[in-house]
């Protein structure tokens, strides 16, 4: 339940742009109504899915709030992507800073990572201290391998978001980048299995 939460801005993204590609004549319609003109048929599934993406992590946080959680500090820096790369998305009226808001959230995860390397604390295992027991070289080697999954995906993205049209982005952003990370998220925990004392050769 919890990863389906904190990917429901991307599913929300996802189906309001095919919907709005779906129904043009109204995606047109509305879009122009929020933003005026300039807005074209195949620009509009864009924005309304831009504008549903904000609203959708406007409300994961204000969720959290009401229940009394803690919002973690991922969702907000998340919250802070999205409102300025969407709110440029549309004040601008152009969609390559949503097509970039991912690129700057992993980017930014890589440089907050790489800032505790270099100053020898590992984040990762502060976030994950009690689901295994690992030496402390094996943890700074498992956050080094995130930082550098970071940066690549970072750079997949933007490959995507300037090779292939919108579409094929769109597509790539709910089911290759979610599938790259869970594939790396097994993987490592599989290795991290391996490093618990004990388990090592």
């Amino acid at each position: 339940m919890k990863f389906l939460f904190d990917i429901f801005p991307v599913i929300l993204f996802f189906a309001a742009f095919k919907g709005a590609e779906y129904f043009p004549d109204g995606a047109l319609s509305l879009a122009s109504s929020f933003m005026g003109d300039g807005v074209t048929a195949t620009t509009a599934p864009v924005f309304i899915a831009t504008v549903t993406a904000i609203l959708a992590t406007i409300l994961q946080v204000g969720w959290l709030k009401l229940k009394g959680a803690k919002v973690e500090p991922m969702l907000w820096i998340s919250l802070a992507v999205i409102v300025v790369f969407g709110g440029l998305t549309l004040w601008l009226k152009n969609e390559m800073f949503i097509k970039w808001k991912p690129t700057i959230l992993y980017w930014i995860f890589a440089a907050v990572l790489g800032y505790g390397a270099y100053s020898g604390r590992s984040f990762i295992r502060m976030l994950m201290k009690d689901a295994v027991e690992m030496p402390d070289a094996a943890w700074m080697k498992l956050q080094w391998m995130w930082i550098v999954f970071f940066i690549v995906v970072g750079i997949l993205n933007l490959v995507v978001a300037y090779l292939c049209s919108t579409d094929v982005w769109v597509n790539f952003k709910l089911f290759g980048l979610i599938s790259l990370t869970l594939i790396f998220t097994i993987a490592a925990a599989v290795w991290m299995t391996k490093q618990a004392p004990g388990r090592q050769n």
